[in-house]
C-alpha cells in the first residue's frame, strides 16, 4: 500500500522484453535511498506497483508482466526518462495523501496545462468507464501522485498542481497529449459497487 506522496525520482536505465513478453527494467534512483529495501518489496513506479527483483546500490530492477504493460504507460517509457517513485507504506508512516494500491486502472491523456497564479491546472481525459469513479474534491492517483480533483465534466477532469509538486515530481516534464497512469480512488470503487 502507498499514500501517493512521491518520495523519490528515478531515471529509466534499461528496458528489454524477455521471450514471454514481460518487460525487464532497471531504474536508477535520484538521490539517497533512505531505507533498507528487501528483494520482493513493492515500489510504486509512476503509480505502478512493481516487485523489486534486484538491487545494486541505487539501481533497482523489476519485471513487469505483459498485462501490466498493456494496462499502463510502461511500453511508452524511454531510457533516461524521469519517473515518480514511492516506497511502500510502513506502520507508523504518515498517511499524507490517500490509500493507493498501485493497481493502475488505465491511462489518462493530458488535454491542457494552464497556469493559474503559481499553480498549473492539468486537464485530463480517460475512458468513460473510469470517469464514473472520479468526483469533485475526491482523490485520484496520477503517475503515482495523490491529487485532489478540482473539476469534473462529462469527458474530462482537472487537478491543480502547486509549484512544490511540479518541482519534486516528473510532472515538471509533462506535456499536452502525454499519457499518464491513472488509479481511481479505492473508496470510490467500493462505494459504486
Amino acid at each position: 500500500m502507498f499514500t501517493g506522496i512521491i518520495t523519490h525520482l528515478g531515471k529509466i536505465s534499461e528496458l528489454k522484453k524477455n521471450p514471454k513478453k514481460d518487460l525487464l527494467l532497471k531504474i536508477s534512483v535520484v538521490g539517497k535511498i533512505n531505507r533498507k529495501l528487501a528483494i520482493g518489496c513493492s515500489i510504486a513506479c509512476n503509480g505502478i506497483c512493481l516487485t523489486l527483483i534486484e538491487q545494486k546500490k541505487s539501481l533497482l530492477s523489476f519485471q513487469a508482466s505483459n498485462e501490466t504493460c498493456e494496462k499502463t504507460t510502461l511500453e511508452n517509457w524511454k531510457i533516461g526518462e524521469e519517473i515518480n517513485l514511492e516506497f511502500a507504506l510502513r506502520a507508523g508512516d504518515e498517511l499524507g495523501g490517500h490509500m493507493v494500491l498501485g493497481h493502475v486502472d488505465g491511462t489518462a491523456k493530458i488535454l491542457a496545462i494552464q497556469p493559474i497564479k503559481d499553480s498549473k491546472k492539468f486537464t485530463f481525459s480517460t475512458k468513460k468507464e473510469l470517469m464514473k469513479f472520479i468526483a469533485e474534491k475526491g482523490s485520484v492517483t496520477l503517475n503515482g501522485a495523490s491529487l485532489t480533483v478540482n473539476e469534473v465534466k462529462k469527458n474530462s477532469f482537472s487537478v491543480n498542481l502547486i509549484p512544490h509538486t511540479i518541482a519534486n515530481t516528473a510532472f515538471k516534464d509533462a506535456a499536452v497529449n502525454d499519457f499518464i497512469n491513472l488509479e481511481i480512488d479505492v473508496i470510490a470503487r467500493y462505494v459504486l459497487r
